[in-house]
């Protein structure tokens, strides 16, 4: 099934009620119709039995002019193997973002980008009033022109991030967003710390209120693209991020 949003670069959150008629894998993805690789989310879940029913939340604290809703059954070309039973679409809170002037465009800067990173060609690319700068690079390569698998780095001596046009087209434009942030405080606090500036990037993400599930997928999708890589450090790396996040959504909940 889909269906048009008239979001008008809104935000909102929409909420999904499905019921299974039978055991399936449940598909959803929201995306811009008019632009390639610009999805705003993306979830799977399995439904193990008939009869069962699940809430989804989906946030979208930015939204483009007109957005479609796709809802399908993996691995059947029809919707018999489930219901909807309840769609509603409810206003977000406003942006509870704790960050410098700086940071705050830095963030602003990395949203636009994202949102057009799936159909834009590689180059350069200025933030508005020429404060940071991306380079959008085919690939990004060593000294020596071999790949390497990281999305995006950032320039020690500079504002400036360079960016796996390579990668970012797989991504949905949040995990972007959350990669982008993650960048942006390692420059912010001058660290090299990966979980430091996780933190800091995912802190910024949830503020902005872009949904939690993908803010896991960022820091994962690296490392399960490419098993070989984790250890040790990219276990309690991940967990430590999970943690951050429970522990943020538990406060959020408390304040309700």
């Amino acid at each position: 099934m889909i269906t048009t949003i008239p979001s008008n670069r809104e935000r909102f959150r929409i909420r999904l009620k499905i019921v299974s008629k039978k055991p399936f894998h449940l598909g959803i993805r929201l995306y811009n119709p008019l632009y390639p690789n610009s999805y705003y989310f993306r979830r799977k879940a399995f439904f193990k039995e008939s009869g069962t029913k699940r809430e989804f939340v989906i946030s979208m604290p930015v939204s483009p002019k007109s957005l479609e809703m796709e809802i399908y059954d993996k691995n059947s070309s029809n919707d018999e193997s489930f219901e909807i039973q309840d769609v509603r679409v409810e206003k977000m809170p406003s942006i509870k973002m704790w960050a410098t002037d700086e940071q705050y465009h830095f963030f602003e800067f990395a949203v636009s980008f994202s949102e057009k990173a799936g159909y834009c060609s590689p180059g350069f690319y200025d933030s508005k009033d020429r404060e940071f700068l991306f380079q959008y690079v085919p690939k990004i390569t060593d000294a020596f022109g071999n790949e390497l698998i990281t999305p995006a780095r950032t320039h020690r001596k500079m504002p400036r991030v360079q960016i796996s046009r390579k990668l970012f087209l797989g991504y949905t434009i949040p995990i972007r967003v959350a990669i982008l942030a993650h960048e942006g405080c390692h420059w912010f606090l001058n660290t090299r710390s990966q979980t430091t500036a996780d933190l800091c990037g995912i802190k910024q993400y949830l503020d902005y209120g872009f949904p939690t599930i993908e803010a896991v997928y960022a820091v994962t999708k690296v490392f399960g693209n490419n098993p070989e890589m984790v250890g040790k450090s990219q276990i309690s790396r991940t967990k430590e991020v999970i943690n951050f996040i429970n522990t943020y959504k538990e406060n959020e909940q408390a304040t309700i």
